[in-house]
This record gives C-alpha cells, sequence and structure tokens, in this order.
C-alpha cells in the first residue's frame, strides 16, 4: 500500500514538473506537411492537431504563418513531430514537441486506431494521444516573470539609534526630577466636614462602601467544560457514488499497446490503465481523476486522492 501512495505522489510531482516546463513556451508551431507524407494536411492532420492543442488550451500557430514575436525569437515556441509507427491493420500515432534547439520536450502517449478510413483512423488516434494534456493546467508565464532564487541580506538593516545628549542636572531642574513617590507631593483632595457645611451640605448624606466579601458581586472567570465535540473526519467515501456504482458496472479491457482501457457496455471508455514497474498494478486516469488500479485476492481496486483523503473503489473488470 505504501508503494501505491508513493507512486500517486510521483505521478502528481510529475505532472507539475511537466507543467511548469510547458509554461515556458508561448506558442505551439504545426507544420502543414509531416514527414512521410506526401501532401500537404494530409488526412487533415495538421488541422486537427492544430484543432486539438486550441482545444487544451494552448496558441497553435501553422509553420507558414507564424506571428511576429515568433518569427524573431522561434524559441518563444514547440514544433510538433508525428511519430507515426502504423501498420496495415492499426494506426499507431503519437506527437513529440521539440524545442528551437531541436530538443525532445514532451512525448505523448500512443494513440491507437483500428478503423480502416486513414482520415477517421488517424482523427481516434491524434485525440486518443492529445489525451496526455488532461490535468496539465497549462498558462505561458514569460521566463523573465517566473521565480527565481530570493535572496535575503539583512547586512545594514539595524541602524544604530543616536543617543540623546545628557543634560547636567544643575542646567534644566524640570528635566532632572525624580519621578519616586517619596519625592513627589500631593493633595487629599477627598471633602472633609468643614467643606460639606460651607456648601450647604447639612442634607448630604456620607454613603459608607462595604468592603466585605458577602456585600460584594463578582463572576466567576474559572474556565468550564465544553459541550462541542469535534466533528469526526470522514476516512472513507461511499464507491457507489463516486464513478456510478464501479463495483456493480462491468467493464471490458481493449488491449493498448502500454495498458489497456476499460469500457463499459455503452460503449464508453470510463478508465486507461499504464503498466508501471509493479506487476498487477497500473497507472490510471478517468476523465477527471489520476490514480492505481491494482488487484487484491484476485478483486481490482480504483485507489485515488481526493480532498485530503485516500478513495478506493472496487471495479468489476472482464478482461
Amino acid at each position: 500500500m505504501k508503494s501505491i501512495v508513493l507512486s500517486i505522489f510521483i505521478m502528481a510531482g510529475f505532472v507539475g514538473r511537466v507543467q511548469a516546463q510547458l509554461n515556458e513556451y508561448k506558442y505551439i508551431v504545426v507544420p502543414k506537411r509531416f514527414d512521410g507524407f506526401k501532401k500537404d494536411n494530409q488526412h487533415h492532420t495538421s488541422t486537427l492537431i492544430k484543432h486539438l492543442f486550441v482545444q487544451k488550451g494552448f496558441e497553435a500557430v501553422y509553420e507558414g504563418s507564424l506571428p511576429e514575436d515568433l518569427n524573431k525569437n522561434r524559441c518563444l515556441g514547440l514544433f510538433v513531430g508525428l511519430d507515426d509507427s502504423s501498420s496495415l491493420f492499426s494506426t499507431k500515432t503519437s506527437l513529440v514537441l521539440k524545442d528551437c534547439s531541436n530538443k525532445e520536450i514532451f512525448v505523448t502517449q500512443q494513440g491507437t486506431s483500428k478503423k480502416k478510413e486513414y482520415k477517421e483512423a488517424y482523427k481516434e488516434a491524434l485525440t486518443e494521444a492529445l489525451d496526455s494534456f488532461d490535468g496539465i493546467n497549462y498558462g505561458y508565464v514569460p521566463k523573465s516573470e517566473q521565480e527565481g532564487p530570493v535572496t535575503i541580506s539583512f547586512k545594514n538593516d539595524v541602524k544604530k539609534l543616536k543617543e540623546k545628549p545628557k543634560l547636567d542636572k544643575y542646567q534644566d531642574p524640570m528635566v532632572q526630577q525624580e519621578a519616586t513617590l517619596e519625592n513627589q507631593s500631593y493633595r487629599d483632595r477627598r471633602p472633609v466636614a468643614s467643606d460639606i457645611k460651607k456648601a450647604g451640605g447639612d442634607n448630604i448624606k456620607m454613603i459608607e462602601q462595604k468592603t466585605t466579601r458577602e456585600e460584594q458581586s463578582y463572576k466567576d472567570r474559572a474556565p468550564v467544560q465544553s459541550d462541542f465535540k469535534k466533528a469526526e473526519a470522514a476516512t472513507s467515501i461511499d464507491s457507489s457514488k463516486k464513478m456510478g456504482n464501479s463495483k456493480h458496472t462491468v467493464l471490458y479491457a481493449q488491449e493498448l499497446p502500454n495498458g489497456y482501457q476499460l469500457v463499459d457496455s455503452t460503449p464508453k471508455i470510463r478508465f486507461r490503465i499504464y503498466k508501471s514497474s509493479m506487476p498487477s498494478v497500473y497507472l490510471a486516469k478517468t476523465d477527471y481523476k489520476y490514480g492505481m488500479v491494482y488487484t487484491v485476492d484476485g478483486k481490482w481496486y480504483f485507489e485515488y486522492p481526493e480532498n485530503g483523503n485516500l478513495v478506493v473503489e472496487e471495479l468489476n473488470i472482464k478482461f
């Protein structure tokens, strides 16, 4: 279990690094004719790839129609190449993104299709290949605005305060007065009997304040025990509400070059799972989640993080 959780965090860190790397580039440059093709936009590959990149949030342009800033600095763009390993019976292709120095920056997963018509086959395979960008929140950030290391220096930060000049006690006796109680004189301003009579205070009653404990009221400030109870954090989530009752939904495994796609009876692709370095453990993704699919005692489970919790759902897979 620890190995599975570790793999999830490694995968999340990988996605974060890819996103930060892609954010350095402003454009995706699509050629009008890919290597190995005989004519421009053969099988509508160029227009399809440009359209799919725009859908993923990138600014895609054709190689023959570059913006002014990209013409001046080609390192603002990533250039798309097509890695086509199709055979007579199936179309297999992936996309390679290279920078201005021809260095590979990103390679998508391989998309496959068994459709006979080339246009439809490339459409299906390329759409699957570009699913590699799902979950990557791309946003162009110029290198000049990217955060670099911050150096903090406290040199000369603390300045010495100027000392006030000392006055001789004979120069300014007001400044040199001592504020001790013994050196101060004061007058008791409480009224005495003679003052009351002068003010016609024969009818004035003197109020005597009682200072006994019984005559005083006070509020007890001692802490009391609260009845409030902390709500227990939810440690599990009902799996039947997460994936449309996955335990009772039969998923049929269709083999891919590096794993399987799990399809329901609709048919609709519910999962794509990819082989990992551990046997019977697959890296998995749905339209909205990333996690692991693995088997224990003949049963298959989908495990993924959500809102700080680790959620485990049982799957019904038919291979």
